[in-house]
């Protein structure tokens, strides 16, 4: 299931001009795909704390969450006329959700709160894409995947293996990476 999506959206990054080798197909998939992740988790927190009759605060809020801007949903389905696009795409990303998201760094409450490291993690990062149809299509493809079973976490991390000792392989100092035991 995963394969097929990061090969596909690996052949629509060599199309983009922004992004040139292994290692930019990796960091430009990974801070999407994070942000998938995340939203997910959250929406899995809020709707436990539902059940348990409490709130969750969401860390990401407003136009900022995956559903308001990444992958916006009108009955369920894909909202294709709420979806940001080409230009308006990039620049959301480049000026608005970058910069709120490297702005936790200065917010959280202390250096070991999820909050403090996504600001961390956006402060350095720069998103690559040039192209907003491009980053649409990744998009799309991502939205689609799951991550609530151990089984799709455990594909997950052997592909990130696998794309990141080809990082290695295509002369780039790629590092190793080991994700734990089941």
């Amino acid at each position: 299931m995963y394969e097929n999506a990061f090969n596909t959206i690996e052949k629509n990054l060599r199309a983009e001009e922004g992004i040139a080798n292994e290692l930019d197909y990796v960091e430009q998939t990974s801070w999407v795909l994070f942000l998938k992740y995340l939203h997910d988790l959250e929406t899995e927190r809020r709707d436990r704390a539902e059940l348990d009759g409490t709130t969750y605060a969401p860390i990401i809020t407003g136009k900022y969450r995956w559903d308001e801007w990444a992958a916006p949903k009108a009955n369920g389905s894909f909202d294709h006329n709420a979806a940001m696009i080409g230009d308006d795409l990039i620049a959301f990303v480049d000026q608005k959700l970058f910069p709120y998201l490297a702005a936790f760094r200065t917010t959280a409450t202390g250096p070991r709160t999820i909050e403090y490291k996504i600001g961390e993690v956006f402060t350095e990062l720069r998103n690559k894409f040039r192209s907003g149809y491009i980053l649409r299509d990744v998009l799309e493809i991502l939205d689609g995947l799951n991550f609530n079973t151990q089984d799709q976490r455990h594909e997950l991390s052997q592909l990130y293996e696998t794309r990141i000792r080809r990082m290695g392989n295509a002369g780039r100092n790629g590092g190793e990476y080991y994700t734990p035991a089941p």
